[in-house]
Parts: structure tokens; C-alpha cells; sequence
């Protein structure tokens, strides 16, 4: 059984994690966009981080949302 404490960090250091991830990713996609490559030249790019940026966030409210819901509904 989880406590309300832990689902509240669980929550908070996905959404910190999450947050640092999509920094990075999206910096990452910005400099090689406005670089070398130029905008053609980073748009797989840019379509890979976009879609991984996606399922991140779904996975980040399937850990913290679904599961706590699911939690309740057990009860």
C-alpha cells in the first residue's frame, strides 16, 4: 500500500525528470536546427524528439495518474 506521501514524490520526480528530459531534448533539437544542418536538415529529428517527447508524457500520467486512480478503484 502506498502512502499519499509517496504518490506525492512519485508525482514530483516524474514531473521534475520529465521536465529535464524535454530541456534537453528540445535545446538539443534547437541547436542542431539552428546549426549546421539547418531546418530541413534536423526535421527527422525534430519528428523523432517530438514523438518520444510524447510518450514520456504518456508514460509520466500512466505512472502517476492511472496508477492512482487504479489504486482507488481497487478499494
Amino acid at each position: 500500500m502506498r502512502t499519499k506521501n509517496s504518490k506525492f514524490i512519485n508525482i514530483l520526480t516524474g514531473v521534475i525528470g520529465t521536465t529535464l528530459l524535454m530541456v534537453f531534448v528540445v535545446g538539443l533539437a534547437h541547436s542542431i536546427a539552428t546549426g549546421f544542418a539547418g531546418f530541413e536538415g534536423a526535421l527527422p529529428f525534430i519528428l523523432i524528439v517530438a514523438f518520444v517527447l510524447c510518450l514520456v508524457l504518456y508514460d509520466l500520467w500512466d505512472q502517476t495518474m492511472r496508477a492512482r486512480n487504479q489504486t482507488e478503484r481497487d478499494r
